[in-house]
Formats: C-alpha cells, structure tokens, sequence
C-alpha cells in the first residue's frame, strides 16, 4: 500500500494486526491522553511501567468534537519499518541512502492541497487556535498545551534555501505560540537570527499530521545536512517521489500540502515570552531525556495569522519521553554514524543502534567486525567519528559482529564477558552535547564548567583481535524451529 499522507499510513496500519488501536471514549487533552498511552505505547524514557505496544486513535476528544488525535504513530521500530518499506534493523542505511541521493520538494496549486480546505484567518472574530486544534498536554504540570509534531518549515531571508524542522511550541493565547531552540543546533535558529538582525519578522509554517517519511527525514542534523540542505527531500528519496508544497494563504512562505493542520504565522523579531507564562508550574514538557524540561524564561513568540486544516482533521502528537522520539532522532542518528564511518574505514562498521535509553541520541551501540591485526584500535576510531557525526552523541559502545547491537542483553553480556573497566573505557571530557541531560551541569559536577558539556565516553566491549578464537560463543546445532514451535503453540 502506498504511503503517501497520514491517512495513508494509518490505513496500512489497520491491515497489519497489533499496529493500531482505537477508542471512543471520552478523553481531555489536558494530560489524559498521555496519561492513557503511557501504558498503551509509550515505551522510550517514560517512567516505568510502561511498554512498546500499538499506535493510538483518539476518537472522542473533549471541546474538539470534529477532530481526532493520533499518538504513537513511531513509537515502535517496527512500526516504522512498516511505514518506510524496510526491515527495522536497516532503516539506518535505508536514510543514509535517502540522504544521498535526495528528491527536492514540489509546488502544488492551492486549489489541489488537502491542507486548505477549511481555511480560519485570525482577523476573524472569535478566532482562537486553542479551540481550532486539539493540543495535548503531556503531563498537568505542562506550559500550556504542545504542539509536538509540527514541521516548522521556514527560509534563510539572505539566500532563500529552505529547511524543516521540529520544535517545541507552546499555545500561548489565542493567536501566539511559543518556540523554543536548542542553541546552535537547527537551521531555522539561524533563519530567525538572521531575520531579527534586520528587524523583519520571519514567516514560519506549521503543518501537523503528515507522511512519517517527513517527520523522521526532519531529524537530520549537521554535518550531515548542512545549511541549505532541505530535509524535505529526504521524505522524498524514501517515497521515489516529490513532497508536494502549497503557498500558504497569509504569508510568503510554503506549508506541506498533504497536512492534516497548517499554521501560517511570523517569527516577531524581538519577541519572547516566559514559557510557562499562563502556569507559572516552571516545567515546560517531558523531554527525551525522561525528565520536564525547565520552563524557559524568554522563548520566542510567533504570531499566527491564519489556521488551515482538512476536512475532520487528525491532530498528530507525540510524548516527549517516548520510543516515538527515539524513532524520529535514533534512526537519523544511526544513518549519519553509518555515513561518515563507512568514508573512512570500508566495511568494518556493520551496524549501528542508537539505544533508547538514550532518547536516541545519547547512546549508540557499534557491530564492528575485525578481520586482521591492523583492524584492532579501529573500533575506537569508529567511536571518535561518531562524536563527530552527531554532537550530541554522549556514549558510545563498541560490540563484535557475534553481538547483536538491538538486544540490550547481548550488549550487556558482552560488557561482562568482553571488558575490562581499567582498560576499555576511554573518556573525553569537556565537550559539548545537549542542555537537556540533567547531570550536564556544574551543579552535578565541579568540573563540568557550563550546562551542556559533558565527559563523552567509550565503553569497548570488542575482544582483541589476536583473543578473538579464545571468545567463541557456543554453538548450537542449526535447526528449523517453526515445525516445533507450531506444535508447542497448539498444545
């Protein structure tokens, strides 16, 4: 079945059994959604207890009677193999593939985009994106309602190249959203400073319910797509054909055609609010981590002019803890590591999993094979390119072709039976990684000089090349285990 929208893929996900549930219970935005797929799905980073389990459709939501919400549409590798045509384990060459040879978007007329056929401005009187679009909270703690899945596609103002990318936004009142930006991390950061260098706001759409091609191909980050490289055609590689573009209606810029929601809206120079201006609770949302991140005190604001949608729209949301983020930022991960490791040493990376203990971008675990005595110290090499593929990264571990990298167990059994604490650690400290790890701060550690920078460590659990015949796992005799598992399962 070809996936082409969210509809789409919901609709392969009804002819596979387990992917997808639904419910006509009456359910509030207002945590209540998260709190019931917590058990449902969530899986990730989420508290315990919690699980992998099947996407869920929300068919009753409370003061949205014509809209449903979607969560945990990728919170599932599985899932996602399903959607994007490829068995779980290669969906990081699948995307390392796609990003090599992208598909540029295209620019449908207004009158063929499914995106714009309710149209609401927000000079109308009694115009209120809170009522226009069933945003969750995660927790009752939560800034206000999130907007966890939208593509803020906005353009460099100097060149013009475009780019997509997610965010965290915050409905703020009834026409203002909040946008919070990892510093120095994503494109449209860049876009909006350079707007606000000269005083002019920065039109930015939001499209919400789309193919799962787009959101996962908007988890790229530098090196591996640079500035003036649209993630956009990433989707498009992965599908063979062109993500369909539409001008929105209120400000210069395009919106992804096929949305179930578009928000059009500017970016306000010199604009910020504190983000947890209407709670005062002083958390924003769970983030990947596991934790609530810290309400930020200035974030900046975008003014919304203008709210279009599908026909019965299906709001898309995600928990900020969940396998789903594991899945849109793992996998990314995954194909920027296999990319620059494969340049520089052929063959010897066979695969990689960034873990989800992680949130996907934490922790990744490396299969390396070596084959002679110059391939010992490689492995380690390997590790050092990984940091450099993906910043953020801030452990990794290094495991043999006889381990499999996507069971935690095998990786633990090969750091107790393969490493040895004072001689396969190796640490890098004071470098840079990501602000939202609770334990990157001086307050954890003196020697940790400012939020965001962290000790990068190596945990090698390969054997040594001239040991490997001394770790032979042992073997079993090759058999089909189908015959007598049916018969076990019939008994």
């Amino acid at each position: 079945m070809k996936v082409h929208d969210l509809r789409s893929a919901i609709e392969l996900l009804k002819t596979v059994p387990g992917q997808l549930i639904e419910t006509a219970e009456p359910v509030d935005p207002h945590a209540e959604i998260s709190g019931v797929y917590r058990y449902v799905g969530a899986g990730g980073t989420v508290m315990r207890p919690t699980r992998i389990g099947p996407a869920m459709m929300f068919n009753h939501v409370k003061g949205h009677e014509d809209a449903r919400v979607l969560i945990g549409l990728l919170a599932s590798r599985e899932r996602v193999g399903l959607l994007l045509g490829e068995r779980p384990e290669r969906l990081g060459f699948l995307l390392n593939k796609a990003v090599q040879s992208p598909i540029d978007p295209v620019v449908i007329p207004n009158e063929e985009a499914k995106c714009q056929e309710v149209v609401h401005f927000a000079d109308e009187p009694g115009f209120d994106i809170r009522k226009l679009i069933p945003a969750p909270t995660n927790t009752e703690e939560d800034a206000g309602p999130y907007i966890t899945m939208g593509m803020c596609y906005a353009s460099d103002p100097e060149t013009g190249e475009s780019d997509v990318t997610i965010h965290r936004l915050c409905l703020q009142s009834k026409d203002e959203i909040s946008m919070y930006f990892v510093p120095g991390a994503r494109h449209l950061g860049i876009f909006r400073e350079k707007a606000e260098k000269h005083g002019k706001p920065l039109p930015i759409s939001i499209s919400i319910g789309v193919d799962p091609a787009i959101e996962i191909g908007a988890c790229f980050e530098p090196p591996t797509t640079p500035i003036g490289f649209n993630e956009l055609s990433i989707a498009g590689a992965l599908r063979n054909e062109a993500v369909e573009l539409v001008q929105c209606l209120t400000i210069d810029e395009k919106a992804i055609a096929r949305a179930e929601y578009v928000i059009e809206g500017e970016l306000v120079p010199n604009a910020y609010v504190r983000e947890d201006q209407n709670t005062n609770t002083g958390k924003a949302m769970p983030e990947f981590p596991g934790y609530t991140g810290e309400a930020n005190p200035a974030v900046p604001l975008i003014k919304v002019k203008a709210v279009t949608h599908r026909k019965n729209p299906i709001m898309q949301t995600v928990i900020g803890p969940s396998e789903e983020h594991v899945s849109m930022a793992g996998i990314p991960t995954e194909a920027s590591i296999i990319q620059v490791v494969e340049k520089a040493m052929p063959g010897r990376l066979l695969n990689v999993y960034a873990h989800s203990s992680g949130g996907g971008k934490y922790m990744a675990v490396l299969q390396f094979k070596k084959s002679q005595p110059s391939d010992e110290g490689r492995q380690r090499q390997a590790a050092l390119l990984a940091f450099s593929a993906f910043s953020e990264l801030k452990h990794v571990f290094l495991v043999d072709e006889d381990v499999d990298p996507f069971d935690s167990n095998d990786v633990l059994w090969a750091m107790n039976t393969r490493f040895q604490g004072d001689v396969d650690i190796i640490t890098i400290p004071g470098v840079r990684c990501h602000p939202l790890d609770p334990s990157q701060s001086p307050e954890y550690s003196p020697f940790i000089s400012d939020k965001g920078i962290s000790c990068k460590t190596i945990f090698d659990c390969t054997v040594p090349y001239h040991l490997k015949d001394k770790f032979k796992r042992a073997k079993f005799k090759e058999m089909d285990p189908s015959i007598y598992a049916s018969s076990l399962f019939n008994s």
